[in-house]
């Protein structure tokens, strides 16, 4: 497994020193700090989604990266060729996990059975090469935003079909990240919210998103999966008023619908900056409550929403 970064030899600690621009400089996985080592502390994931995916355009222009994995004969060889190009980097960098949504791993097919056919296959590879790296899958997560179908919400779709096709959707990821030993399931409610006021009852749909996080719930249980179920904050993007707005408002949430005991939070840093919040402000409000479960650690820009 050395064919896309071939050229690059894994990253190591070599010191504040070193002038090798692929080396930590800080971070050294052995040093103790406290009672703990770093590697212990920091338990790095690579996103799948911005690292592997992203072709780098914005909503004005082309793609600009012309990812080498990305060019295939079909949309699973690319997807066959994207794992391998993940997991080497994942094991060159060092880092013990990686998370993504369904769709980052295997492509939408022509009807959900395909779909769902595709995502077993690349899960089961996926498989493989954790148990021949050590390599371990910190989350899951369905996309329920990309597609068209979810112009107008998964959970909170006014149609009961596309609430039930979101529900297959998450079914199926959960059972492939219990299948995959993955630590956590995350979702994020980028289209469960609304555009304007004029055509959106808030209150049912907020019961339909709670009835739909308790489905997940039981059926999580159902299967023996025991990872920890995680909620994602975020104020906007796509949605313009998204019901997950910030950590006060999923706590209240969780709270009115009996959910705050099933649940924690993942927190990431630019949506804190969307929220008019300070990272370190959303860290602190979830961990009083206890229920800070992950971190996205990425960072924004104040004069952007983008992330």
């Amino acid at each position: 497994m050395n064919k896309f970064f071939a050229e690059i030899a894994p990253i190591r600690y070599e010191g504040p020193d070193s002038k090798n621009a692929l080396s930590f400089k800080q971070y050294n996985p052995a040093e103790k700090v406290g009672a703990a080592t770093m590697a212990e502390h920091l338990r790095f994931s690579i996103a799948y989604w911005h690292s592997f995916c992203g072709e780098g355009l914005d909503p004005f222009g082309q793609p600009t990266l012309r990812r080498p994995w990305l060019q295939a004969s079909s949309a699973m060889a690319a997807a066959e060729q994207k794992l391998q190009a993940a997991f080497e980097f994942i094991t060159k960098i060092g880092a013990p996990y990686y998370c993504f949504h369904d769709r980052d791993l295997a492509p939408e097919g022509k009807s959900l059975s395909e779909s769902q056919a595709n995502l077993e296959k690349m899960c089961k590879l996926a498989m493989q090469i954790q148990k021949d790296t050590g390599v371990k899958l910190l989350w899951g997560t369905a996309n329920l935003f990309s597609h068209p179908r979810y112009m107008c919400g998964a959970a909170t779709n006014p149609d009961p079909s596309v609430f039930a096709y979101a529900a297959a959707q998450v079914k199926k990821m959960l059972e492939m990240t219990h299948m995959l030993g993955g630590e956590n399931y995350v979702f994020w409610g980028g289209r469960e919210g609304y555009e304007t006021l004029l055509n959106t009852d808030m209150k049912r749909e907020q019961e339909h998103f709670a009835a739909f996080l308790h489905m997940a719930v039981d059926y999580a249980k159902e299967i023996g999966f025991p990872g920890q179920m995680l909620i994602e904050p975020k104020p906007k993007e796509p949605t313009k008023h998204q019901y997950d707005f910030d950590v006060a408002t999923v706590i209240g949430f969780l709270k009115t619908y009996d959910l705050a005991d099933k649940f924690k939070l993942n927190i990431e840093a630019n949506h804190a900056t969307l929220a008019g919040h300070s990272f370190q402000h959303e860290l602190a409000l979830a961990s009083a409550h206890g229920l800070l479960g992950s971190v996205d650690a990425n960072r924004g820009d104040l004069l952007l929403g983008w992330d």
